[in-house]
């Protein structure tokens, strides 16, 4: 059946008409909600979500044994949107607490698939120092774990508006000090309260003040800053206007969009023309005795090889930042190039769609 874009174009249309706002560290159900989920949902709105194993029931001829479990089957005849989820999140232990967890509930729970005994099953890559190991094989696996072929041919064939739409989350860490009258400390965290201050990221932090070219995490993070983003964060640094160190923040974040952009780019490749990527970028501070939070930095959507994209940069010289008090807290709004919050222009590039390898 021959595909009818037209529902997707629309649902992108709104999706970015939608305000985002980046730099601003906020609570992790905020950025869960707020940004992620709300877009999500504005790219399957009105139409038919298909994810959860039970809704694939009675599609095979295998299932068709009399069980009423087959009862459960979508009906793919109608407008249906296939979803789901992938995430990269640091393997590092101080980086396991509640805005990943949150992340578990919140998002996941709404755009992974589910297992027939209601299990998420997203892919979960844990890659040293966030980001990606690897833009190319976490789009080819996301993309390739989707659907099988009969199940491609039975939703492709059921309706002409029907889509996959492929989610990635690309996350870092960085540590965060609340010093008592004291400046914050960004780079730093504790385990607990028995615990001495260490660097978070671990990864990131340590490729920036002891680079070790025999260590391969080190080479991919520093290849994903780029030399002179390297050189200046590793030796000049960035300091807030009010003096705090922010260059931990900030290679976290460079990392984070740079993870998100490589990953988008192989979409154009991996995606066939009813495939629609929807990708973010964020770091999470992780706070002792506190809730984590998190700084959302970039998003960015994929169809028909075009790539669309909004937020922070990776060039380290435009990034600056600020304490602010937000609700009797304080917080870091970090800026790029002058730009703060929600008036980053999108930008659009197209690429050559190659139809997918699944």
């Amino acid at each position: 059946m021959t595909f009818d874009p037209a529902i997707a174009k629309d649902r992108l249309a709104k999706f970015w008409a939608l305000n985002a706002e980046f730099g601003q560290e906020h609570n992790a159900l905020h950025i869960y909600l707020s940004e992620i989920v709300s877009d999500r949902y504005v790219l399957v709105n009105g139409l038919q979500l298909l994810h959860d194993e039970l809704q694939l029931a009675g599609l095979n001829e295998v299932d068709k044994d009399g069980d009423d479990v087959i009862a459960c089957g979508a009906d793919l005849s109608i407008p249906t949107v296939l979803t789901t989820l992938a995430h990269t999140n640091c393997g590092d232990r101080i980086h396991q607490g509640e805005a990943t967890s949150s992340y578990q509930d919140v998002v996941a729970s709404r755009f992974a698939c589910m297992s027939e005994i209601g299990e998420f099953k997203l892919e979960a890559f844990s890659p040293t120092g966030g980001g990606t190991d690897d833009g190319n094989t976490l789009a080819h696996v996301t993309v390739a774990h989707a659907l099988d072929g009969p199940l491609r041919s039975r939703l492709y064939g059921g309706n002409a508006s029907s889509y996959v739409l492929v989610n990635i989350d690309l996350k870092t860490h960085v540590g965060r000090l609340d010093p008592p009258n004291a400046k914050m400390l960004i780079g730093q965290t504790m385990e607990s309260r028995w615990r001495e201050p260490r660097s978070a990221c671990g990864a990131i932090v340590g490729t920036l003040r002891g680079y070790n070219a025999q260590n391969a995490v080190h080479r991919r993070i520093r290849d994903d800053l780029g030399e002179a983003n390297y050189e200046l964060l590793s030796t000049k640094g960035v300091r807030s206007k009010d003096g705090v160190d922010v260059t931990a923040a900030v290679a976290a974040g460079i990392v984070a969009i740079q993870g998100m952009k490589n990953t988008a780019l192989a979409l154009t490749r991996e995606l066939d023309e009813r495939g629609l990527g929807h990708l973010t970028a964020s770091t999470t501070l992780n706070r002792p005795h506190l809730a984590d939070t998190i700084i959302y930095f970039a998003r960015a959507t994929v169809f028909g090889g075009e790539v669309k994209f909004q937020g922070f940069g990776t060039d380290a010289s435009k990034y600056s930042a600020r304490v602010v008090e937000y609700h009797g807290d304080r917080r870091l709004l970090m800026t790029y190039d002058g730009i703060d919050e929600s008036s980053f222009p999108i930008q659009t590039t197209a690429h050559s769609a190659k139809g997918g390898h699944h």
